[in-house]
């Protein structure tokens, strides 16, 4: 018996992607904004990772952030065709 492989919906990715978009938006947001990251390194002994956090932290807000945009955009353009 073959089992049929059927792909999801263009509106099922679109609230994956911006499911994705705002909660990445939201974690990289707070590692930013407080002082978790710099706590949790600091316990754990790799404070000394703490002066590099931001060479990764923006340039991942301003893609999580993009990534929300473009999925909105995408939800938008979805509705507003049908």
């Amino acid at each position: 018996m073959r089992k049929q492989i059927t792909m999801p919906s263009d509106d099922t990715s679109s609230n994956g992607l911006l499911k994705v978009g705002i909660i990445g938006t939201i974690i990289v947001a707070l590692c930013c904004f407080t002082p978790i990251l710099v706590i949790l390194f600091g316990a754990v002994g790799l404070a000394a990772v703490v002066g590099y956090l931001d060479l990764v932290l923006f340039p991942a807000l301003g893609i999580f952030i993009l990534l929300t945009i473009y999925a909105l955009w995408r939800k938008n353009a979805r509705g507003s065709a049908s």
